[in-house]
């Protein structure tokens, strides 16, 4: 359904898949990867959200880099090692795209992302403020005691986490969580029981798929961008 583009990116140029509806325009949503970077079931993902009826749009953050699900150690580097302020504008760059494609009918755009995408999702949403309508990470979220400031959120946030995830534990997510509804933010964390990390990765890549949560989190997250989109 969708194709690669290219769009610009603070003065240099980046690429990402995009994905169309069938009626040919929807509301923007930004797709984030996981630490594989911009897999074939990523852009399934967008693929999905355009058959929505969404206008999707999943940036290649590591610049043609990938992984595959029997690389955990290539993966992990690639994590470590991206260029997070190329990255940011990156982010930017393919949010200011969506905003100005003619297929994309919201004045704001909703940010998905999964993983790594689930805790950039929630720095794309502070980083570009008002230009963010609704945010819908899946099982990842910048904690510790080096979190980022994530102040500039204003879009309300559904997050889908694990209750068994070593990654990223559910105390400590929804301990941020709080931390940002103490500051104003509409931000609420459901947590799938008997699920791990990954749970909405339909090629199993850890072993951890599980489908009928992962129905449930997309279903959740699908009315909750189209809510705040609209």
């Amino acid at each position: 359904m969708g194709e690669m583009i290219s769009f610009a990116s603070n003065g240099d140029q980046a690429d990402g898949y995009l994905a169309i509806p069938s009626n040919g325009s929807g509301p923007g949503v930004l797709v984030l990867q996981e630490w594989w970077g911009l897999a074939p079931q990523l852009k399934r993902v967008a693929d999905r959200l355009a058959a929505e009826g969404f206008t999707a749009l999943a940036p290649d953050l590591y610049h043609g880099e990938l992984a595959g699900h029997d690389e955990m150690d290539k993966a992990a580097h690639l994590m470590s090692t991206m260029d997070q302020a190329r990255a940011a504008r990156d982010m930017g760059g393919a949010v200011d795209a969506l905003l100005a494609h003619p297929a994309v009918t919201s004045g704001k755009v909703g940010v998905i992302g999964f993983c790594m995408g689930g805790m950039l999702s929630l720095l794309v949403a502070a980083q570009e403020g008002d230009k963010i309508g609704a945010a819908t990470p899946f099982y990842g979220a910048p904690i510790g005691p080096d979190a980022p400031d994530l102040s500039g959120i204003t879009a309300p946030v559904l997050g889908a986490f694990a209750a068994n995830d070593d990654f990223f534990p559910p105390d400590a997510c929804e301990a941020l969580a709080q931390s940002l509804r103490d500051k104003g933010k509409d931000v609420h964390f459901e947590v799938y029981p008997g699920t791990g990390h990954a749970f909405a990765n339909e090629d199993n890549p850890l072993g951890s798929y599980n489908a009928d949560a992962a129905t449930k989190a997309w279903n959740a997250a699908v009315e909750f961008l189209r809510k705040h989109l609209a």
